[in-house]
C-alpha cells in the first residue's frame, strides 16, 4: 500500500529566521598604573636595564617610588640582576687643583649617561686659595705606576702638589685632602652635598708620617652624620682618629705599637682598614673596636707582591695579588678569598687565576714576547669587580695612557673599560639612591 503523501501548499519555501545581530561588546575599560599591583610592577622594574634607569622610573611617578621603597627583597634581586654601574673614575694629577673626573665613553645607556650630566664631578663646591700665596705642604707618596716618581724632597722646579687629593671613594662618597689649608672633604657629587672636616689636632705629635682618610657610611640608611676616620701611621707605630659632621670634636685614640713602615693606600672592606700586603703579616684595623691587628698573608706571595683587598659579591674579604717583578705571559693575577675551611677555621683560598696573557689579548698586545713590557696595577675591588688599569707594549719611552679593564670573580668575565691617563685612579661606582629607600619597610 503507498503511503500517503501530503499536498504541498502552494505558498513558498522560506528560510528560518536569522538572530538579531550582536551587539559589539563594550569595551573594556584601560588599564592604568593604579591597576598594576606593586608586585607586577616590580617584576616590571626588574627588566630595566641599569640603575640609573631604575632611578628615572621611580621617580615619575609616587606609585612607582613606593613600589621600589617598600620591598628589601626588590632592591636585592635588582642589585643581583644589574651591577651597580661604574661611571668613570677621578684622576689626582699635578696639572689640576682639583681631581679630574673622566666618565666612560664606551657606555652606551642614556639613562647612565644622563646620571653623569646631572652630578657634580667638577666638585664645584671645593674651597680653593684665590691667591697665589705659597704654602709649604709635604709631598704625597707617589703612586706604584708612576715611574717618573720620587720619594724625598721636592725640587722647586718641579710641579706644584695638587690642592685636593683623593684618599677614598666608596658608597657615592669622595673623601678629599687639602694640602695647602688641611681640611678634610666628603664629597657626594650625585647629591650635591659638601662636608668640610679642620685637620684633627695632635698632628704636631705625627710629625713624619703619613696620613690617611676613610668614610665610614651605613648602606640604606639616610639622615646620618658623615664619618671620617683618620689613620696616622709611620715607622714605628699607628693611631687613629673619627671625625663626625654632628660634633666639632675629634675622637682621637692612643698609639699602637706596631713596627714597620706601611705600604700606603689602605682598602675599607667591611668595616676593616687593609693596608696592601708586602710584608710577613698584614697591618689591619677595625673601625668598630678601633683596634689595630696584624692578618697572615695568602700563601705563596712574595715580597715584591703587590696585594690589594676588596670584597666579593657576597661581601666576603678578598685580595688580588699583582706581580710587581718582571712580567710576563706565564704572570697571572690571583684572587684569594678568606672562607671557612672543612674544619671551620677562616682561611685564604685560591679562587680565580688570571692570565696576563689574557689580558694582552683583550688590549691587543700584538708584540712579541721578548720585546714587550707588562704593566697591570689593581684600583680597586668593589662588589666582586676587580677594576685595574694594564699597560701592554714597548717602552720607549714613558707612556701616558692606560687600559681599564674589569674582571668579574663570580663569573671570570673580563671587560675592556676604555683608556685612562697614567697616574692615580679612583673608580666610582653609583651607589643605591638613598631616595629609593622607605623608612618603613617590609618584605
Amino acid at each position: 500500500m503507498k503511503p500517503q503523501v501530503q499536498p504541498v501548499c502552494g505558498c513558498a519555501m522560506t528560510s528560518p529566521p536569522q538572530p538579531p545581530p550582536a551587539k559589539n561588546p563594550s569595551p573594556l575599560p584601560p588599564t592604568t598604573i593604579s591597576a598594576l599591583d606593586q608586585d607586577t610592577l616590580r617584576e616590571i622594574f626588574l627588566c630595566l636595564p641599569s640603575l640609573p634607569s631604575l632611578v628615572r622610573a621611580a621617580l615619575s611617578c609616587r606609585t612607582f617610588l613606593d613600589a621600589v621603597r617598600s620591598s628589601p627583597a626588590f632592591r636585592r634581586r635588582f642589585r643581583a640582576l644589574h651591577p651597580p654601574p661604574l661611571l668613570g673614575h677621578f684622576l689626582t694629577t699635578q696639572d689640576t687643583t682639583i681631581p679630574t673626573f673622566v666618565p666612560l665613553r664606551s657606555r652606551s645607556d642614556p639613562d647612565i649617561a644622563a646620571a653623569v650630566r646631572g652630578a657634580d664631578f667638577f666638585l664645584t663646591r671645593l674651597p680653593v686659595l684665590k691667591d697665589d700665596r705659597a704654602v709649604s705642604v709635604p709631598v704625597p707618596p707617589p703612586e706604584d705606576d708612576d715611574e717618573d716618581a720620587v720619594s724625598g724632597s721636592r725640587d722647586e722646579d718641579e710641579d706644584p702638589v695638587p690642592e685636593w687629593s683623593v684618599h677614598d671613594c666608596r658608597d657615592g662618597f669622595v673623601v678629599l685632602y687639602s694640602w695647602s689649608t688641611q681640611q678634610i672633604a666628603v664629597y657626594n657629587p650625585l647629591a650635591r652635598t659638601l662636608d668640610l672636616f679642620p685637620q684633627p689636632p695632635g698632628r704636631e705629635d705625627c710629625e713624619g708620617d703619613y696620613s690617611e682618610f676613610y668614610i665610614l657610611t651605613e648602606k640604606e640608611e639616610d639622615n646620618l652624620p658623615c664619618r671620617v676616620v683618620s689613620v696616622w701611621h709611620g715607622e714605628y707605630g699607628a693611631r687613629a682618629m673619627v671625625l663626625s659632621s654632628d660634633t666639632s670634636k675629634s675622637q682621637i685614640f692612643p698609639w699602637a705599637d706596631i713596627d714597620g713602615l706601611w705600604p700606603h693606600n689602605g682598602k675599607l672592606v667591611n668595616g676593616c682598614i687593609y693596608w696592601n700586603i708586602g710584608m710577613t703579616d698584614a697591618p689591619v684595623f677595625n673601625t668598630a673596636t678601633m683596634q689595630f691587628s696584624l692578618m697572615d698573608n695568602p700563601p705563596h706571595i712574595r715580597g715584591n707582591d703587590k696585594v690589594t683587598a676588596g670584597e666579593t659579591k657576597d661581601g666576603r674579604l678578598c685580595v688580588v695579588c699583582a706581580p710587581l717583578g718582571p712580567l710576563t705571559f706565564e704572570s697571572v693575577l690571583a684572587v684569594w678569598i678568606r672562607r671557612a675551611d672543612d674544619d671551620g677555621a677562616e682561611r685564604w683560598m685560591l679562587d680565580r687565576s688570571l692570565p696576563l696573557q689574557e689580558i694582552a689579548g683583550i688590549v691587543r698586545c700584538g708584540y712579541k714576547e721578548d720585546n714587550v713590557k707588562f704593566q697591570v696595577t689593581v684600583r680597586a675591588i668593589i662588589d666582586g669587580f676587580v677594576y685595574f688599569s694594564a699597560y701592554c707594549g714597548v717602552f720607549r719611552h714613558h707612556h701616558s695612557t692606560l687600559w681599564l679593564l674589569s674582571f668579574c670573580v663570580e663569573t671570570a668575565v673580563l671587560n675592556k673599560l676604555g683608556r685612562i691617563p697614567s697616574g692615580g685612579s679612583y673608580p666610582y661606582i653609583m651607589p643605591w639612591p638613598r631616595s629609593l629607600v622607605g623608612t618603613q619597610q617590609g618584605d
